[in-house]
């Protein structure tokens, strides 16, 4: 058992998902919705692949991020192409 008498695991996913919450924070009110709602609605499931392109998309540029989720610029890597999309989709 972990701290709260939750199994270890949970613990870890707890802590991991906070920081994920603090990353997702990037100052623009439109962009911190849409980075929070995937995160509540679509990474409890996804794989550990998809999981993996939404962390390279949380390394990338505010301003970049903000021109792709706008629909103003497309990303040259498609699979974040793909998960920018996927996003933008996700019901408000």
């Amino acid at each position: 058992m972990g701290l709260f008498g939750l199994p270890a695991a949970d613990v870890s996913d707890e802590a991991e998902l906070k920081r994920l919450r603090w990353r997702c924070r990037r100052g623009m009110r439109e962009l911190d919705q849409l980075m929070l709602r995937y995160l509540d609605r679509a990474w409890p499931q996804d794989s550990e692949a998809r999981r993996g392109v939404f962390l390279r998309l949380l390394d990338c540029e505010d301003d970049k991020l903000w021109r792709w989720f706008m629909g103003h610029d497309v990303p040259e890597d498609a699979e974040i192409a793909a998960l920018v999309e996927r996003i933008r989709q996700l019901p408000a």
